[in-house]
């Protein structure tokens, strides 16, 4: 083989493993990327139907409700326009209480039941998923307005 041919051979396989190692990183990515999805967006379907995905918000007061065999637990995350109702089976994080912020990982279920694989839980009493505060915000806002036109 003359030395030209040898050198488009290793170029040609150089070309092929960087590309082979391009879809393996690649494909690994796609299946670790979660999106993350508000109730309100949720309802209007714009969450995938199939497939993993985030829902946040706030755990509506009086939602909490566990099962007779005390490791299902379903309850309801609002971000204050719309709610979503969310069925887990596990230990929930020590801080998940009424009226807190929650993120829950898993997929939507027939019913619009969105069944949770992971619940966490916010950490700080700060926080707040941003999308929640915008609707939080907004809904003040309105009952200002509200109250304003009286």
């Amino acid at each position: 083989m003359k030395p030209r041919h040898q050198r488009l051979a290793l170029i040609g396989g150089a070309l092929a493993m960087l590309g082979l190692g391009a879809w393996f990183v690649l494909s690994a990515f796609q299946s670790n990327l979660v999106f993350f999805f508000t109730p309100t967006q949720v309802s209007r379907g714009e969450a995938p139907r199939a497939g993993v995905f985030r829902v946040g918000g706030m755990v509506e007061k009086g939602s909490v409700r566990r099962a007779a065999d005390g490791v299902t637990v379903s309850f309801v995350v609002t971000d204050l326009q719309r709610s979503v109702p969310v069925r887990y089976r596990g230990a929930l994080p020590d801080l998940f209480k009424e009226g807190k912020g929650v993120v829950a990982q898993g997929e939507l279920a027939p019913g619009n039941v969105f069944v949770a694989r992971e619940v966490l839980a916010k950490h700080d009493e700060n926080y707040m998923p941003p999308e929640a505060a915008y609707a939080l915000a907004q809904k003040n806002k309105e009952q200002g307005d509200a109250a304003g036109a009286r």
